[in-house]
């Protein structure tokens, strides 16, 4: 993948050198849900500063979210990863020569603003090497800041953590003068997407002509997790009640989602590993309801329009639940959650305590409200 790709203000043919006119970079790397949750204050700087030229820094997993987005003239794509793999690989002469290159279109622009909605070091670094006037981003005090204050020569003040992510991001564009009442994702989803997902869908045997429900049931903290055995259990009974099934997930989520519908005794659909996120967002789109742990593609649909069963153990989903409305949220009510850890020394008691008839009827009840 290119380093820099998707120059909208050529298509447009906006003089971004122009006097007066205005050039703004985000800096939101990753991850898959805190990308999702800018893309309202993208939409936000692009209604205030409709002729402006807004680029988006952004790492390699989830520049597909931003890629081709109608608001956008340009996106760096940095390859944080790749570069750090070819490092300890012995690739030295190859990752410098990845890392000066990029460094190189980063600093090839002189930004009048520079947005760090990211707030970390690894976004810090990057915020420090950008030419920008006014580096712009919350100050010392909010959580899990990593010190990428000390890059800013514009810090604002820290706002409350207990509300949405969405939220807080557009706080920090009041707090320059920018202010949206709208929350609007405009995931940059387009026919070639869709076309291909009703291919995948009729290549797997889905029935068109049935409420189509989505599972997707890995994460990548194992706190979050839910037993296998029950999203089977989840996708059997929902079969039973005359409902068609599709799994999704990433290339590393086939095997657990295959050893899933293994254990079915009904058969489901499974879109593992043959997605891209666009592809996904499309095949959201498509579907009555998801059910989800809290992971990228539970936010992936909200943002889609798609109503979502979500469960939550050791995450708050008044920080990073699915944004919006029509959406159930299933959780244990119990004194160590929201722990915000990834290992557990209680057994996973908060996951353990949501059942597979709470999952069904969840999902049945958000079927029934959208009938």
């Amino acid at each position: 993948m290119p380093s820099c790709v998707s120059c909208r203000s050529k298509k447009k043919k906006i003089r971004c050198s122009d006097p007066g006119s205005v050039n703004i970079l985000i800096v939101k790397t990753s991850a898959i849900g805190d990308v999702i949750h800018t893309l309202p204050a993208l939409n936000a700087l692009r209604r205030k500063y409709p002729e402006a030229r807004i680029d988006w820094l952004v790492e390699e997993a989830a520049a597909d979210l931003v890629i081709g987005h109608k608001a956008l003239d340009t996106v760096l794509v940095s390859r944080r990863k790749a570069w750090v793999r070819d490092l300890k690989q012995g690739g030295v002469v190859a990752a410098w020569r990845g890392v000066a290159d990029f460094v190189k279109r980063l600093r090839g622009t002189e930004y009048d603003l520079l947005l760090d909605f990211q707030g970390l070091l690894k976004s810090g670094i990057f915020v420090g090497l950008a030419r920008a006037k006014r580096k712009v981003g919350f100050g010392r005090g909010m959580e899990h800041a990593e010190g990428s204050y000390i890059f800013l020569n514009e810090p604002i003040p820290p706002v409350n953590m207990d509300q949405h992510a969405a939220i807080r991001e557009l706080l920090l564009l009041k707090a320059i003068g920018v202010e949206s009442e709208e929350v609007v994702f405009a995931l940059p989803v387009g026919h070639e997407q869709r076309e291909r997902i009703g291919q995948l869908l009729e290549s797997e045997g889905v029935d068109p002509a049935k409420p189509l429900v989505a599972i997707n049931p890995m994460t990548t903290w194992e706190t979050k997790h839910w037993r296998n055995e029950r999203f089977a259990r989840v996708a059997d009974q929902l079969l039973d009640r005359g409902m068609a099934v599709v799994f999704s997930g990433g290339p590393q989520d086939v095997r657990g989602i295959e050893g899933i519908r293994g254990a079915m005794t009904g058969k489901a659909a499974s879109l593992a590993g043959r997605t891209t996120l666009k592809d996904l967002a499309a095949l959201y789109e498509r579907v009555a309801v998801l059910i989800t742990t809290d992971t990228g593609p539970m936010h992936l649909a909200a943002a889609a329009g798609t109503p979502v069963v979500a469960l939550f153990g050791p995450t708050a989903p008044w920080r990073t639940g699915p944004f919006g409305s029509g959406h159930r949220i299933l959780r244990a009510e119990i004194a160590c959650s929201p722990c915000l850890k990834k290992h557990c020394d209680r057994d996973h008691e908060c996951m353990e305590q949501i059942t597979v008839d709470q999952v069904v009827q969840a999902a049945l009840a958000v079927l029934k409200s959208g009938s």
